[in-house]
């Protein structure tokens, strides 16, 4: 007989964790359990462990909104962050609930009882196992942790060096005294470049096209000055509200005077990278906020291009050689390490098959609802957060909002909560309004966005605090029902959450 839980949570990284907090907290009867197909906490934090992996937002607003973040450092490393996660879950007794190794292979949900049956494996025994829940929070990110995406370089086996994806760091890599090659101009070729010259002999940043890059400073002086008289969670709150309001205010000034902000940005390289510096390699085609920008403490990367310890070179591959890159130019790049800071794959749902009443989903008919759930998927939430802003502002919002869904389920006593459109003059737009190239190569399967509320994708966090912090829950699109049958432990629909 399968475990039934009136919650499960599928993954047990930032979002994972903090959304059973706010389980626990807010809706203290029911039961869960957190499913995490590794073996540790952490998620992303976990997974990612090349030179100098940090987070690319402050930890003010990265953090949770329950938790302070006491360390000095407000653009944090990974192990600490990492650590910052495990410290929450050993608190709340969360960790307790974890089941490691367990991969969830699919889900299928039944209307006549009210619940998702989730075939899990367990990779320890290589066994698959059922388990049921009244209500499904994916918590498992948006790219798929197996499999980092690379190009198909032409010469790929003709290459005689080292060939590394940054998702699959190898451990103790000498890179000392070596030449090394970064494909890529996101943040975590960013990251990488400044980190590596403390031993490399050169690194060279390669990159088809500029991304925007921004310095931020590494610490608070404001919360080290207030935290001297003040509680840390005044301070925390007072950096968090402070932060929000920068960040918005940054992205709503980008759309509204792009060429303003790009030329303010490129300003502020220049000052950093000294005169006679070429700014082609610092001026994208895109629009600021088109991706997101590039965050880099305390300008670490400007540093080491002005002291000739690393470069940027701005061109297309050819191909790779026994020795380096060939680059279209014709000029060639020596190399003794390749790190292909190409990006991610995007994946849904860490890559389960999802199941209604026998019918197999195909997301990509889905229109998103609050930025949390889906039409015609019952019981079900993904947590997904801004593009421009931290994570976890929404992640604590979409936990929240599901404690509310909760609660009011109980009161009326309903045990289904279905998105449904049908407005006729709701229109299909785009998931993310966003050019990266993981975001591209996705657009087949994601879900679909609509032209207003509530099926439209606000990148907002102060429009989604009231949508889904305050605003009413009946509102006419998320339908409240009951189960048609009796459910699977033969007492009333209406009793089951008292089984459980």
């Amino acid at each position: 007989m399968s475990e039934h839980f009136d919650v499960l949570i599928v993954g047990a990284g930032l979002s994972g964790i903090g959304a059973a907090w706010h389980l626990r907290d807010k809706c203290p009867d029911k039961t869960f359990a957190i499913l995490e197909g590794r073996d540790a906490i952490g998620g992303t934090w976990d997974l990612f462990r090349y030179p100098g992996i940090r987070s690319d937002s402050d930890m003010y607003t990265l953090g949770y909104n329950f938790k302070p973040w006491t360390d000095t450092k407000i653009i944090a490393d990974g192990p600490a962050i990492r650590g910052y996660v495990k410290d929450t879950a050993a608190e709340a007794g969360i960790d307790k609930k974890v089941r490691f190794g367990h991969k969830v292979v699919s889900a299928e949900w039944s209307s006549e009882t009210a619940t998702w049956t989730l075939a899990v494996l367990n990779k320890a025994t290589g066994q698959t196992a059922s388990m049921r829940c009244n209500f499904l929070m994916m918590c498992s990110g948006y790219y798929n942790y197996e499999q980092g995406f690379t190009p198909d370089f032409k010469g790929r086996d003709d290459y005689k060096g080292q060939f590394i994806h940054p998702q699959f760091w190898p451990e103790n890599l000498d890179y000392a005294n070596k030449s090394v090659v970064v494909i890529g101009s996101g943040a975590t070729a960013v990251t990488l470049v400044p980190s590596m010259t403390d031993k490399a002999k050169h690194v060279t940043m390669l990159q088809r096209s500029p991304s925007y890059v921004i310095t931020v400073p590494q610490r608070d002086k404001m919360a080290e000055v207030l935290r001297k008289v003040l509680p840390d969670m005044w301070v925390y709150r007072i950096g968090r509200a402070r932060n929000i309001m920068l960040t918005a205010a940054m992205f709503r000034l980008s759309r509204s005077y792009p060429n303003a902000i790009r030329k303010m940005l490129q300003a502020q390289v220049k000052a950093q990278v000294g005169k006679g510096y070429d700014m082609t390699h610092f001026t994208p085609s895109y629009k600021p906020w088109d991706q997101r920008l590039c965050a880099v403490p305390n300008g670490d990367f400007f540093r080491v291009l002005r002291q000739g310890k690393a470069s940027v070179v701005t061109d297309h591959i050819d191909c790779l050689t026994a020795t380096g890159v060939r680059l279209k130019s014709g000029k060639e790049l020596q190399a003794d390490i390749i790190v292909s800071a190409t990006g991610l794959n995007l994946q849904l749902f860490g890559g389960m098959t999802l199941v209604v009443d026998g019918q197999s989903v195909d997301m990509s008919d889905k229109l998103n609802y609050k930025g949390l759930m889906f039409s015609d998927l019952p019981n079900l939430t993904m947590t997904m957060g801004y593009t421009n802003a931290s994570w976890t502002l929404k992640a604590d919002l979409i936990a929240e909002y599901v404690c509310r869904l909760l609660k009011h389920m109980d009161e009326t006593g309903t045990r289904i909560c279905t998105p449904r459109q049908n407005d006729p003059t709701v229109k299909a737009e785009g998931f993310l309004d966003m050019t990266s190239g993981y975001v591209q190569r996705a657009l087949d399967v994601l879900p679909k966005s609509g032209n207003k509320a509530p099926w439209k994708l606000f990148q907002n966090y102060t429009l989604d605090m009231n949508l889904l912090r305050r605003g009413k829950l009946d509102d006419g699109v998320l339908a409240f029902t009951s189960p048609s049958k009796v459910a699977h432990t033969g007492q009333p629909a209406q009793q089951q959450r008292y089984a459980s």
